[in-house]
């Protein structure tokens, strides 16, 4: 079997709220990338051998002091490279050229002209000669450097495309890895495919069948234990590690009683029954309800889920014989975001992913099989071995569950409330298919009762707020304008249904000022 990753990419970050997605672009053409800090040391980009190296955009200028400077070693290796935004301003600065603030800032659309060929522009050029961009900068290239030519303008930009007149060096002023430019994908694919000469082995299949091998390679005939939450990453891990090693695999699922409508009896379902992967059920759900009793501030109510989690998780755990590994979901934005400026492989664990970090003095070896993966790819693993799409491409559910969804007191009687109610309110999303036109929806229990009438009767109870909103990085989000037949649907259901609820509104806040989650 070829090794997946024998066909590389290095990715250097220099800040950019685009880099991740650059790496997602790469991997999307089927080649593999990893993301180095600007300031990793030159003898990890020289051990990654990578085939090609693209510098990202990033928000510092080349000319401000501690400013992000390009690694030499960069331009030693003599291979392929693509400089983006502030990648190409640091290379036209590195050879001479000059780079200044522009009078007229570009932040978005904007149209690039192409005066002539360029091995970049192949896939592109001569069917279109004017391109549809996204730009994102302050600073421009003013002066080109004597080995570079143009290869393409804007209105504002005399420079806003470059290439090395005689070396595999291209840079672009504007962002290709964004869908809003239209031909960026074909411009990445002309770069990693064709320059680059980089082959296509990052597939899903061959990504399962080398992770089985070396998975049971590393495990042997030892028992793995699994902490299953029910979310995408945990479960496309229990799917992967049974893949691999079968019954020697071992899930711990604890019902919180804070999770979704039912989540229990489905894990089970999908996971136990269709599966017939080992899952063991603990129904911990007072034990959670004791420990939050009188508790309002939303951390105090984190960290005591996240520690009763532990605690139960553990418990389990010693009952068992024989447990060598412990298997976790973390994937590789966790990695990224928790190395600091190190290559991206630091070996730490967020302590959000498994509701607050499981237990150090288990003594076990981890084994993270997803964490060169990013969720998009996570999902596209699951639904190929077997997982219900509609599962796997489930919005974002926090942590701690609906424990930060109740505001202020968690109560069984809450829970059930919201549960149902946020049922209701994705089952109708799911119905007039705007499911996956949100990028996150929920419902929030809110602990203040308001007067309604129901029939000839007087209702006071309890207050439901409906949250949907759209976004591309979960940075920022903008609330969605969702129907109002639709919103009146789905608040009628609910008052209807749930005898406990005399009222619902819906959210209209973006991020910012407010965040996605209320708590």
């Amino acid at each position: 079997m070829k090794n997946i990753k024998s066909s590389k990419i290095l990715i250097i970050d220099f800040g950019s709220q685009y880099t991740q997605l650059i790496a997602r672009r790469v991997r999307e053409l089927n080649v593999y990338c990893e993301i180095y800090a600007w300031d990793v040391a030159a003898e990890k980009i020289r051990e990654f051998n990578a085939q090609a190296i693209i510098l990202s955009g990033g928000p510092e200028s080349v000319h401000a002091d501690n400013a992000p400077t390009l690694n030499p070693i960069v331009l030693e290796l003599d291979v392929p490279v693509l400089g983006i935004c502030y990648g190409m301003q640091l290379l036209a600065q590195h050879y001479g050229g000059a780079v200044d603030s522009s009078d007229k800032k570009e932040f978005g659309y904007a149209s690039v002209e192409l005066p002539g060929p360029s091995h970049l522009f192949e896939q592109v050029y001569p069917n279109k000669s004017q391109l549809d961009v996204w730009m994102s900068h302050g600073d421009k290239v003013i002066e080109m450097p004597a080995d570079f030519e143009c290869t393409a303008i804007t209105s504002t930009s005399p420079f806003a495309a470059m290439q090395h007149k005689s070396k595999p060096i291209y840079a672009l002023q504007f962002h290709p890895e964004v869908e809003h430019t239209i031909d960026g994908r074909d411009i990445l694919s002309q770069f990693v495919h064709h320059i680059s000469d980089c082959e296509q082995l990052w597939k899903t299949d061959n990504i399962i069948d080398t992770h089985v091998v070396e998975i049971h390679e590393k495990v042997g005939s030892d028992t793995v234990l699994l902490g299953l939450s029910g979310g995408v990453d945990s479960s496309v891990v229990a799917a992967l590690m049974h893949k691999a090693i079968g019954k020697q695999l071992v899930c711990v699922f604890v019902d919180t009683g804070l999770l979704r409508y039912q989540e229990g009896d489905q894990v089970m379902a999908t996971m136990a029954d269709k599966m017939d992967i080992h899952v063991i059920r603990v129904n911990a759900r007072q034990r959670f309800y004791d420990a939050l009793a009188g508790v309002d501030d939303p951390e105090a109510k984190r960290k005591i889920i996240g520690e009763i989690f532990i605690r139960v998780f553990e418990e389990e755990a010693n009952k068992l014989e024989q447990v060598k590994w412990l298997a976790q979901g973390t994937i590789y934005p966790d990695v990224i975001e928790s190395a600091g400026s190190d290559t991206g492989k630091a070996h730490v664990i967020k302590s959000h992913h498994n509701v607050g970090g499981l237990p150090d003095d288990l003594a076990l070896e981890l084994i993270e099989p997803l964490r060169d993966l990013f969720k998009d790819e996570v999902r596209k693993l699951g639904v190929e071995l077997g997982l219900a799409p509609e599962m796997v491409y489930r919005h974002p559910f926090p942590g701690p569950g609906l424990g930060v969804r109740i505001l202020g007191e968690v109560k069984e009687q809450y829970a059930d409330i919201l549960a149902r109610a946020d049922h209701i309110f994705i089952e109708e999303l799911r119905r007039h298919n705007l499911y996956d036109k949100t990028s996150q929806a929920f419902a929030v229990f809110l602990p203040v009762k308001s007067v309604g009438v129901v029939g000839d009767a007087r209702r006071y109870e309890y207050v439901i707020a409906l949250r949907a909103v759209e976004t591309i990085d979960f940075m920022t989000a903008r609330w969605a304008h969702l129907p109002h037949d639709f919103i009146g649907l789905v608040s009628s259901r609910i008052i209807n249904e749930i005898d406990q609820v005399s009222r619902v509104v819906y959210d209209v806040s973006s991020k910012p000022p407010a965040t996605i989650e209320w708590e």
